[in-house]
């Protein structure tokens, strides 16, 4: 694509710097844009660090970056399991009582990331937005927000809660909570950080691919891109100062997370680890869970889609799974376990994605390709993993704790989250010896809620529904307006009752 010398002339430095990475294309069409345009377009290139696209680009689909290791190097990484006696239940207690301790005495912090949108689930706007709640119709924000609001409640605490957003959603994510009143939280208690981006490059040349003629084709940097966001923001030197010392991590689209669990955070202190993980047992081989292993004695991700059949299918001798970590991108980070990476410039390496990806061609014309044209480069926040000192894995429940949100229909849908979250409270009704009518499966045949903002801790609800032993109909149990008052709502009848 050649770039006329006029527009070099008028563009000056900035094609000077374009030209010494072999990216000058971009100004292709510089005398055609709108001084608007032309000052978006500048914008945009002076954010691009044109020397790392260029080490990105130069590295083969192959490179050792996320080269899978050899089958014969992947070993089961050891990981504390679930509890399985009373013994084993009252030494979960006693670590989850140095949890509480550390979320009394206000040292951690919570981070949310919510940089997708619902677009896959017919969704207009951020994924944080979609209603889930299956009586309710809550919003994901909002049960995550609830949650948080809920633990500061219980530990005397207000616990920070920040919140990555991605560049398309952004704006509409802080709108969203503005216009809730930040579902309780202080406006300041909330702080909103974004994700950043890298271009996508064209797949035979590496070069920048345009969107539009004032605009390079970009996309969000992967989850790994929190690292760098938080650091990029002062958001860790802010924790720092506030004395948060553990970072709580966690994904906007699984509702079932138990934010800030203290007994993941005691195991975490306990083991004295820098990075902490929980993982769940995978159904079946070819499940689409990445899987944490040991390679020479360290700990690391490998990809569904990287792991080798071999590997995957390989069984123990009572024919459960041999290597069946499979990681909820569940996290607990020391604070100063990140801070250490930034001030020694260490950052998580890029990992390269074929795409197809929409782009202007030399005659100024939109194509939307059949095939996969650009190279998409992402980061991955577990690739932490081998760089902590020490790094732990932590069992935990799928049935109380990963039911994600990621398709319109099938697997993983709103059907399936909503289901799996009757479930779980259906559960704590259980647990509280409230009976509750199953079908055959044992799931319940009607939606069911217990709010956030009612207990963390499955509380003794016996007393409050004696009279609806047993539960067999659609049921929430609230608070309403925050005056303590536990409201039931039996949806069928679309009343209210105080319990």
């Amino acid at each position: 694509m050649i770039v006329s010398s006029h527009v070099a002339e008028n563009a000056g430095p900035l094609y000077t710097r374009l030209a010494a990475w072999g990216q000058e294309h971009v100004l292709r069409w510089w005398s055609d844009l709108a001084p608007r345009q032309r000052h978006q377009l500048v914008r945009q290139i002076e954010a691009i660090d044109l020397e790392l696209v260029q080490r990105v680009c130069q590295q083969s689909e192959s490179s050792a970056v996320g080269q899978t290791p050899p089958p014969q190097a992947i070993r089961p990484a050891g990981a504390i399991p679930l509890a399985a006696s009373a013994a084993e239940a009252e030494d979960q207690e006693q670590i989850a009582q140095r949890g509480r301790q550390a979320l009394r005495a206000g040292q951690v912090a919570v981070v949310l990331v919510a940089g997708g949108q619902g677009t896959r689930l017919g969704h207009a706007g951020p994924k944080g937005t979609f209603p889930i709640g299956p009586v309710s119709g809550k919003s994901l924000f909002q049960l995550h927000a609830e949650k948080v609001l809920a633990l500061g409640r219980q530990y005397d605490v207000r616990v920070p809660l920040y919140v990555m957003t991605s560049p398309d959603n952004d704006a509409a994510s802080r709108d969203f909570f503005a216009d809730h009143a930040c579902f309780g939280l202080d406006q300041d208690q909330v702080v909103f950080f974004r994700q950043g981006t890298m271009p996508a490059l064209d797949r035979q040349t590496g070069r920048l691919l345009l969107d539009a003629k004032h605009r390079i084709a970009t996309s969000p940097n992967g989850h790994g891109g929190v690292v760098k966001a938080l650091v990029d923001g002062g958001h860790l030197d802010d924790m720092h100062r506030q004395r948060v010392e553990y970072i709580f991590y966690y994904q906007v689209d699984n509702p079932l997370v138990k934010v800030a669990d203290p007994t993941f955070l005691g195991h975490h202190l306990r083991a004295e680890a820098e990075m902490s993980l929980k993982v769940v047992r995978k159904l079946r081989p070819e499940e689409k869970l990445g899987v944490v292993v040991e390679v020479d004695g360290h700990l690391q991700m490998i990809e569904y889609s990287d792991l080798p059949a071999e590997v995957a299918q390989r069984r123990l001798p009572d024919g459960g799974l041999e290597i069946w970590t499979g990681s909820i991108a569940v996290h607990i980070f020391n604070v100063s376990f990140l801070r250490r990476l930034a001030a020694g410039g260490t950052t998580l390496p890029y990992h390269q994605a074929l795409k197809n990806v929409p782009y202007l061609n030399q005659q100024g014309r939109r194509v939307t390709p059949e095939e996969p044209n650009a190279v998409k480069c992402e980061m991955f926040v577990f690739d932490a993993l081998p760089l902590a000192r020490h790094a732990l894995v932590v069992e935990t429940d799928r049935r109380e704790e990963f039911e994600p949100l990621k398709n319109a229909i099938g697997e993983n849908s709103p059907e399936t989250v909503r289901q799996a979250m009757s479930d779980l409270y259906a559960g704590w009704l259980d647990r509280a010896g409230v009976q509750v009518t199953r079908q055959r499966g044992g799931s319940v045949a009607f939606p069911l809620e217990i709010s956030p903002l009612l207990d963390l801790n499955r509380m003794d609800i016996r007393a409050r529904l004696s009279e609806r032993t047993p539960v067999n109909g659609p049921m929430l149990l609230e608070k309403r307006n925050g005056t303590g008052v536990t409201i039931t709502t039996t949806v069928k009848a679309e009343s209210e009752e105080t319990c």
